[in-house]
């Protein structure tokens, strides 16, 4: 059921996705060379240890998705009103969320896990959101 509350908060939530991952695999492209040794200094004794180049590539290339197909999702929900590109986005930055989850509790940086799960929570609002409102 799609109502305009649906679409304004699809709206509120991919803009607010895009300029969070497009800043943040912006950032990591425009330093790669220290956001690459702090990872590795952060996964320093953790099984990922040998990983973390690969890693840390399919990520940055995660969250440049996540925020260019959640910026599509809002300029799609302006000019049509369909929610689907929004759903896969949304989709999408939530697996992103997963993933970055997954690597602060490998890392033991509990902390940093901690500060994922109120992003997480957007995440599986925009999702439910953007199933509802798609149809």
């Amino acid at each position: 059921m799609k109502t305009d509350v649906h679409i304004l908060i699809l709206l509120f939530t991919g803009v607010f996705f895009s300029i969070l991952f497009i800043q943040s695999s912006l950032d990591k492209l425009f330093n790669w060379k220290s956001e690459l040794e702090f990872n590795k200094n952060h996964f320093e004794k953790s099984f990922l240890k040998s990983t973390v180049p690969l890693m840390f590539t399919v990520l940055t290339l995660m969250e440049f998705s996540s925020g260019l197909l959640s910026a599509a999702g809002v300029c799609m929900l302006l000019s049509t009103g369909e929610a689907c590109v929004s759903f896969i986005a949304a989709c999408l930055c939530g697996t992103t969320f997963l993933c970055l989850f997954f690597g602060q509790r490998v890392a033991k940086d509990y902390a940093g896990a901690q500060s994922l799960v109120s992003y997480f929570m957007v995440a599986l609002i925009a999702i439910y959101m953007a199933f509802t409102s798609i149809g």
